[in-house]
């Protein structure tokens, strides 16, 4: 059996759980010892439990079991697939995590509360959502609505989690309120962080007359590949070349340098891209012999 083939499905497995294992914690340790209030499948949950006496673990199992059949029903396999870990799993582990006595009651500090639970439900939603699946539940209808009716899925995922702490104002003070603002606020926040990080790198554009040792220094020092691209002027109209590359934050301070050297009058117009795919990023580098246009497999950094 060869195990490489289930390696990527086995990482992503293990991502789903270690990711909603982090959330349910967060709803353990901090969310409900200090009844605060949360939007998503949880902060219904939490309605229900105070207004019902329905246990949330019990209400987030059932809720989660129909979003995923309707999910499933209206968005296709595909979606049901990368959802069912999560549907099944959140409320389990939810429960087990509640008969735990060490975990309860971490801090009677409301706001020490809402800061790290918003960091570790932003930061294991996000594990999920790199992994390709979904945490369920209330993630799911406003997929549904983004693709019978085109509206946005941030936006109602904004609006769902507005409507679900005004169902908490019942029980709730005006300062739970604010706090629970607060939390919607810094995990979505962190959810954005976890989703960017490790993906963002820095595009650079050269505008230089020296353009081929800039390019062939870029490709034999830097061992990053660049494209040279063929423009014109506005003032004057004159042809010229601007060498097009992608390079890690680490890299940057090194090119400018070696740019410089080669012409101190360059110019360079830098920006942060959030992802890159490709050779050399997501995909394994290749490098062609020069002579013979052939392909070859070199060691990174190795000059060629």
């Amino acid at each position: 059996m060869n195990t490489k083939k289930f390696l990527p499905a086995i990482q992503k497995f293990l991502l789903i759980i270690i990711g909603n294992t982090i959330y349910a914690s967060a709803v353990v340790m901090f969310l409900l010892p200090n009844n605060l209030m949360s939007g998503g499948t949880t902060g219904l949950g939490l309605f229900f439990q105070h207004q019902f006496h329905i246990p949330i673990a019990y209400f987030v199992g059932v809720f989660n079991v129909i979003m995923f059949l309707l999910g499933a029903w209206i968005l296709g396999k595909t979606f049901a697939m990368t959802t069912l870990v999560s549907t099944f799993y959140y409320p389990i582990c939810l429960d087990f995590l509640q008969r735990i006595p060490f975990l309860q009651n971490m801090t009677d500090d409301t706001l020490l509360a809402i800061l790290f639970s918003g960091l570790m439900i932003g930061f294991g939603i996000g594990i999920v959502i790199r992994a390709g699946a979904s945490t369920g539940g209330m993630d799911i209808p406003p997929l549904i609505l983004n693709k019978k009716f085109g509206l946005s899925v941030s936006f109602m995922l904004y609006l769902f989690d507005f409507c679900i702490l005004i169902l908490q104002m019942s029980f709730s003070d005006k300062e739970r309120i604010l706090y629970g603002i607060l939390l919607v606020i810094i995990y979505t926040w962190v959810l954005n962080k976890v989703l960017l990080t490790g993906k963002s790198q820095m595009q650079v554009k050269i505008v230089s007359k020296q353009y081929q040792e800039i390019s062939e220094m870029i490709t034999s020092q830097l061992d990053r590949s660049c494209t040279l691209l063929q423009a014109e002027t506005g003032y004057l109209h004159l042809t010229s070349m601007v060498i097009l590359t992608v390079i890690s934050h680490r890299e940057l301070p090194r090119l400018n340098q070696k740019v410089l050297e080669l012409d101190p009058k360059a110019f360079m117009v830098i920006n942060q891209v959030n992802e890159v795919r490709g050779r050399g990023f997501t995909l394994t580098k290749k490098y062609k012999n020069r002579k013979n246009n052939e392909e070859e497999f070199h060691v990174p950094g190795e000059t060629l």
